[in-house]
C-alpha cells in the first residue's frame, strides 16, 4: 500500500447508523479520510464518480437506489465494503465472493478486521462483485415484513410498517404503537423480529422492538442507561442492559 492518504465514502440512509460506522472508522483506522457521506443510493453514486474514493461503504437497503445498484454501477472503480443487518445468507454470499462486509450494529472487532483487509487489498484491483451480487438481488426480492394486520377494538385494520414507531409485548399480544394511536397483534416479539428489516428495527429490550426511523434522541438515565426519546410519541423507551452496546457509539 502506498503513502498516500487513503480516502472513503459512507453510504447509510440513518443518521445515527451512519455517525455510528463513522465512530468506528475513526477508531479503527484514524488516518483514513472519510471525503463524503451519503444518505441515499443516487446521492452515493454522484459523490463516488465526483471525488473518486478508494473505499465505499455502501448500506444494501437505501433509498433511491439501494447499495446493490449502486456497487454495481460502480464495479471496478472502488473497493466495496457492504453495510448490513445479520443475515446468515447474506454473510455467506460476502464470504464466498470474498468481498468485504460490516454487520449492524457495527463492533470495533468487526470493523478492525475489515480496516486490515482493506489496507491489504488496497495495491490490488477491487474484488469482482458479480456473483455476490446476483445472490444477493435474489434474496433481496423477497422482503421484510411491509404491513401489519392489527386489531383496533372491534374493527381490523392495515398498518404500515413503516408507520409504527415500535412494538411491545402485552401480556398474549404484542402492542403496535403509531403516531396516531396503539393496536394489538397476535405476534410475539420473537416472531416480529425474524420477519421486520432488522436494518430499521432495533431489538432494545426483551419485549421491545423500535423503529430507528422514530427515534429523535438517545440519552442517559441515572445508571447511564441508553434512554430513547420518540419524535411523536412521549413516552420514553428504557433500552436494556442486553441490548445497551447497540447506542454505544451514539
Amino acid at each position: 500500500m502506498s503513502s498516500r492518504q487513503v480516502s472513503a465514502l459512507i453510504a447509510e440512509d440513518e443518521p445515527m447508523l451512519r455517525a455510528q460506522l463513522r465512530t468506528r472508522l475513526a477508531q479503527a483506522w484514524p488516518e483514513l479520510a472519510i471525503v463524503a457521506e451519503a444518505e441515499n443510493g443516487e446521492q452515493a453514486l454522484a459523490l463516488q464518480r465526483e471525488l473518486e474514493p478508494d473505499i465505499a461503504f455502501l448500506d444494501i437497503r437505501m433509498p433511491v437506489r439501494s447499495g446493490l445498484e449502486v456497487a454495481e454501477e460502480i464495479a471496478g472503480a472502488c473497493h466495496v465494503v457492504f453495510v448490513t443487518a445479520y443475515d446468515e445468507y447474506a454473510v455467506t454470499a460476502f464470504e464466498q465472493g470474498a468481498v468485504d462486509y460490516v454487520l449492524k450494529p457495527v463492533t470495533p472487532e468487526r470493523m478492525a478486521k475489515v480496516a486490515e483487509r482493506l489496507k491489504q487489498r488496497l495495491d490490488r484491483p477491487p474484488a469482482d462483485l458479480a456473483t455476490v451480487l446476483a445472490q444477493l438481488e435474489a434474496r433481496e426480492s423477497g422482503g421484510p415484513l411491509r404491513w401489519i394486520k392489527a386489531s383496533l377494538g372491534a374493527s381490523m385494520r392495515l398498518i404500515p410498517v413503516d408507520d409504527v414507531h415500535y412494538f411491545q409485548a402485552e401480556d398474549k399480544y404484542t402492542k403496535v404503537v403509531t403516531a396516531e394511536g396503539e393496536a394489538l397483534i397476535r405476534k410475539t416479539i420473537k416472531e416480529l423480529f425474524e420477519e421486520l428489516d432488522a436494518e430499521s428495527f432495533w431489538q432494545v429490550h426483551r419485549g421491545t422492538i423500535v423503529n430507528l426511523r422514530a427515534i429523535a434522541r438517545v440519552e442517559r438515565d441515572y445508571r447511564d442507561q441508553p434512554l430513547i426519546i420518540l419524535k411523536q410519541r412521549p413516552e420514553k423507551l428504557t433500552v436494556s442492559r442486553t441490548f445497551a452496546h447497540l447506542f454505544k457509539a451514539m
